[in-house]
């Protein structure tokens, strides 16, 4: 059986399925089929039979509109996809979607498609792998030792995110990562000589990769030594792979015709005949089948790795076991009922401190009993206050700390934390000012649409930030995190609602969250039992009328304290007014329709919002005829006293908001 009948397997499937679907990107899985042969039946560990199994190699198609090449490989590997599967390719509800998806089809470790970070996911993999395995990797017993493949295209090597993520996988040496540039000089536009004309060798030699450059990615042999010689340096790798896009259609390879359509029923017809396949749609000989068939060889890998890992854990049970619950994603059996003790402590303890301050406390409490914990901030650690006394910075040289430098990449750092997240064995968290959240925003979507957890501290929250002006000053980034699908949004109004929102972020896994603190100074409220549990529910009631109210001021936040003391203003003129906090809306949004209506009764309809950010978003709880104090317009450089004057956010403000509904 010859090498390129198995890579036409994949260009087969590929153009078949795309064809089928009249949609879909046929000419990346055709070009790369011969790199995808190699590394697959010739280097990658796997096991079909167990696509979670911990030691694994991790494989990424960065360049995610070539997906046909992924479920082709998947199908011909022997995982849990078929060829039904492959002939439902981009219809709704099936397992093979336009893109590749996280959670869709077995193997599939992340899902790609926004270019780029793809393989700044693989970067955050490999780092997952490096930490791992200084943290619990012991001499003669090497249980995490396993490689990241990253595919990759021209798209992804324009896309800026590649620049910070590769830049910085130089930094830490990541040895055990390695991309596979398909350099086939095309895309959607046409050739790309006219917009990329970079010298990506030597910018990938700049940053200190092992670079293999010139290797025709239609020879087997070369492509095989490449990779041989990748998985033997100590550097992250770049092979550089010559290829034809398309590979196989007489007609239409190497242009962009066969980058992002169907290539036809006649080009299919004379591709077939060039590549000497002689077989219909979707059928594919059981000899291909049983050469690709990598079910057996994953049993024996896996098999191999559970003795090795026996013996680790004959002469290191402790670290054994922790290794264990740390790949499942298990929090210490006792940490809610310690977290929960230590938000009891600060209520009795009350202190007027920054919510950043408070994060970094509540970091300090949760970091003794949390080892999985791995920080970092875009060169922001003394402003955002991530680190505390256990952390430990990661080098190039030892990486069995706890806490990354990710210098100024905000939409690296994010999308590196994905693939932290995705590898396993750490709750990841990151950080920056939350008006630089924008740089990132893409990251976090994924990650909110990955259903994965990903913690952003976003602190400096407000127009409270002062003197640096509107360049810093966030006003419509809370409202856009909100909006986001499956994001939860935390904004404390003091240090007890911080842990509260700290807890709720590292025991929630199916999904990220958005921790926004503040710089300036919060007086912490006083609260009873109940209140402090209903914390927890993302709004309550923290401040009642002596009778039914009459009026409800919503706030979050710094807000908060000024709501509080403009209810105590209309409450010695008589009137009934109730203080809701809203640290999280979508979390109050989850709550069941007894607790909401008993927060929020929907026969007060006179309510007033409070909030130094965008105000429209609150018309969904104060209703069209409601009150907002919040920004419209963007803010402006001065200290926080008098922008907060300026734009309203007064008690005197409030109260009149509040008469003016009450008449």
């Amino acid at each position: 059986m010859s090498r390129k009948q198995l890579a036409n397997a994949i260009r087969a499937l590929s153009m078949d399925a795309v064809q089928k679907a009249n949609s879909g990107h046929p000419g990346a899985p055709m070009g790369m089929a011969d790199i995808a042969e190699v590394l697959w039946r010739g280097h990658l560990k796997h096991n079909p039979t167990n696509p979670q199994w911990a030691d694994r190699d991790r494989f990424i198609l960065s360049n995610g509109h070539g997906s046909m090449l992924h479920y082709s490989l998947l199908h011909l590997a022997g995982y849990d996809l078929t060829i039904e599967d492959l002939k439902q390719f981009r219809q709704l509800h099936s397992r093979t979607p336009g893109h590749p998806e996280y959670g869709y089809a077995p193997g599939i470790e992340t899902t790609t498609g926004p270019l780029g970070q793809g393989i700044t996911n693989g970067v955050g993999m490999a780092i997952a792998e490096k930490v791992l395995a200084a943290q619990f990797n012991r001499d003669g017993h090497d249980i995490v030792d396993h490689f990241t493949y990253v595919f990759m295209g021209d798209g992804c090597l324009m896309e800026g995110i590649s620049h910070e993520a590769c830049s910085l996988a130089g930094t830490l040496g990541l040895g055990k990562l390695i991309a596979f540039w398909d350099d086939n000089g095309i895309s959607i536009d046409g050739h790309v000589e006219g917009w990329f004309s970079d010298d990506t060798p030597k910018r990938f030699e700049a940053y200190g990769w092992h670079v293999i450059a010139g290797v025709d990615g239609h020879d087997a042999d070369a492509i095989d030594a490449a990779i041989k010689a990748a998985k033997a340096d100590p550097r992250p790798t770049l092979i550089c792979c010559k290829t034809i896009i398309g590979y196989g259609s007489p007609n239409k390879s190497g242009s962009h015709d066969c980058h992002g359509a169907p290539l036809g029923d006649a080009e299919i017809a004379a591709a077939r005949e060039f590549l000497g396949w002689k077989h219909d749609p979707f059928v594919i000989p059981a000899d291909i089948y049983a050469e690709w068939d990598a079910k057996e060889a994953g049993k024996v890998a896996e098999a191999a790795w559970n003795e090795k890992f026996a013996a680790y854990a004959a002469a290191y049970p402790e670290l054994a076991g922790e290794y264990l619950r740390r790949v499942k994603g298990e929090l210490p059996a006792n940490f809610g009922a310690e977290a929960q003790a230590y938000i009891e402590k600060l209520q009795n303890n009350p202190a007027n401190i920054a919510s950043r301050k408070a994060s970094q406390n509540a970091l300090e409490a949760f970091g003794a009993m949390l080892p999985e914990f791995l920080g970092g901030s875009a060169d922001l650690a003394p402003s955002n206050l991530t680190m505390y006394s256990r952390s430990k910075s990661i080098t190039g040289d030892d990486a069995s700390g706890n806490y990354l430098h990710y210098g100024v990449r905000e939409f690296g750092m994010t999308a590196i934390i994905n693939g932290i997240a995705l590898h396993g064995g750490f709750v990841p968290y990151g950080a920056t000012f939350l008006m630089f959240m924008e740089y990132a925003r893409n990251a976090m979507r994924m990650a909110a649409l990955m259903k994965v957890q990903n913690i952003q501290v976003y602190t400096h929250d407000s127009i409270g930030l002062g003197e640096d002006g509107p360049t810093h000053q966030p006003v419509e980034q809370m409202a856009s995190l909100r909006v986001t699908p499956n994001m939860s949004t935390w904004r404390p109004c003091d240090q007890v609602e911080s842990a509260v929102a700290w807890k709720y972020a590292i025991e929630r896994k199916d999904g990220p969250t958005s921790l926004i603190f503040s710089r300036q100074n919060l007086a912490q409220m006083p609260r009873t039992a109940e209140q402090l549990a209903n914390v927890a529910k993302g709004g309550y009631v923290l401040v009642d009328s002596a009778a039914a109210p009459e009026l409800i001021i919503i706030a979050t936040g710094s807000e908060v304290e000024l709501a509080v003391k403009a209810q105590a203003a209309l409450t010695a003129k008589g009137k009934q007014v109730r203080v809701v906090s809203m640290p999280s809306t979508d979390v109050f949004d989850k709550q069941d329709a007894a607790y909401k209506e008993a927060v929020l009764p929907a026969n007060v309809t006179k309510r007033v919002a409070v909030e130094a950010g965008i105000a429209d978003y609150w018309y969904k709880y104060v209703g069209l005829n409601g009150r907002i104090i919040g920004m419209t317009s963007f803010g402006e450089s001065a200290p926080a006293n008098q922008l907060f004057e300026m734009f309203g956010f007064t008690v005197d403000k409030v109260v009149a908001a509040a008469d003016e509904l009450l008449g």
